[in-house]
């Protein structure tokens, strides 16, 4: 049997394998571990966005605030109310159709008489002016601006001053008030804006608050939005008072008659209104009487109650509130959310609860 011999340097590689097996499987019998080779540490900074501006600042528009109306720069002027006569021998008014505001009363003998506001445009003359009546404050006195009239009776009168307003009488020598010889007294007494705004002392010479709560646009107006398609606007205020507003689409506003003669002012133009608002309240007798001892009503006008809005051929029912003399008149729809007129300007017919009314078609 011939024996078989490996060569010297192979002998030599297999003694070194066999001492790492042997040294592998006494580690791992041992439970022993190598230990991995350090990692090296990896600092991630922050991500870093690009700093955001700020939003724009919403862009609110300057408007009158009797009217809505955009405007450059409101005229630093206060509210200037004038006592305007409506009989037939009043007709036509100078200066009716520059309001921004009017208010149709009925006073004494069922006679109806404007409070007119003026503010955004200036007239260059108004009239016939007449007297103050109880009502005119509670009008007013939210205001705090001025009021042009002829004159008045010494408790009517105290009740004026007590409101706030700055009087401007024509029977107390007020200046930019006289008479006209193209009309008899006591239809006669005219005066200029411009002057009466000049004599404005230093705790009335503020524009106005915003009185009835005005949409941007005419589109978001309440009635346009919400209301129902009307017509005609024919209202019963007295028994010698039937004014009436049809809607004019051209125009874009409602157009006033007396009865069904259009009514227009002096200089020709139509009376209208971009809005109409309808306002129903109480109408008593006061402790004031008139000639013959005729009692001298006024209007429960704190408080609220229930009206019509009309804008844009709709109209919308509401209800008024008004919780202080000195406090705006405010529209609210029948969900309890404010109502809104369109930028333009407004008649409120004052419509005597239980005697007066308003028909819609």
């Amino acid at each position: 049997m011939t024996a078989a011999f490996a060569r010297p340097g192979a002998r030599h590689r297999l003694t070194a394998l066999s001492a790492l097996v042997g040294v592998l499987a006494l580690t791992a019998c041992s439970g022993g571990a190598v230990d991995p080779a350090p990692v090296p540490a990896v600092t991630i900074g922050p991500t870093v966005v690009a700093a955001k501006s700020a939003p724009p600042a919403p862009v609110v528009p300057i408007t009158w605030p009797l009217t809505g109306v955009a405007v450059a720069e409101v005229a630093q002027r206060p509210a200037l109310a004038v006592k305007i006569e409506n009989t037939a021998l009043a007709r036509p008014q100078t200066g009716l159709d520059q309001a921004d505001v009017v208010w149709e009363t009925i006073v004494e003998f069922d006679v109806s008489r404007f409070v007119a506001v003026f503010h955004s445009q200036v007239p260059a003359e108004v009239g016939p002016i007449r007297s103050v009546r109880p009502m005119d404050p509670l009008i007013l006195q939210p205001l705090h601006g001025l009021l042009a009239f002829s004159g008045g009776q010494p408790g009517i009168l105290a009740l004026v001053e007590a409101s706030g307003v700055q009087m401007i009488s024509h029977d107390a020598g007020a200046p930019g008030m006289y008479r006209v010889s193209t009309r008899s007294a006591p239809h006669n007494v005219y005066g200029t804006p411009e002057t009466w705004w000049g004599i404005a002392d230093a705790d009335h010479s503020a524009p106005p608050a915003e009185q009835f709560a005005i949409a941007r646009s005419a589109e978001r107006a309440t009635a346009v939005s919400t209301g129902t398609p009307a017509t005609t606007l024919a209202f019963r205020l007295s028994a010698a008072s039937s004014p009436s507003w049809s809607w004019d689409g051209a125009s874009g506003t409602w157009l006033r008659s007396e009865g069904t003669t259009p009514a227009t002012a002096a200089s020709g133009a139509r009376l209208s209104a971009v809005n109409v608002v309808s306002i129903t309240a109480n109408h008593p007798n006061t402790g004031f009487g008139a000639q013959g001892g005729t009692p001298v009503p006024t209007y429960d006008l704190v408080g609220s109650g229930d009206g019509v809005l009309a804008t844009g051929g709709k109209t919308v029912p509401v209800r008024w509130e008004k919780t202080a003399a000195d406090a705006p008149m405010l529209l609210y729809t029948s969900d309890g959310a404010p109502a809104t007129l369109a930028p333009g300007n407004t008649w409120v017919e004052l419509v005597p609860a239980g005697t007066g009314s308003l028909t819609v078609s």
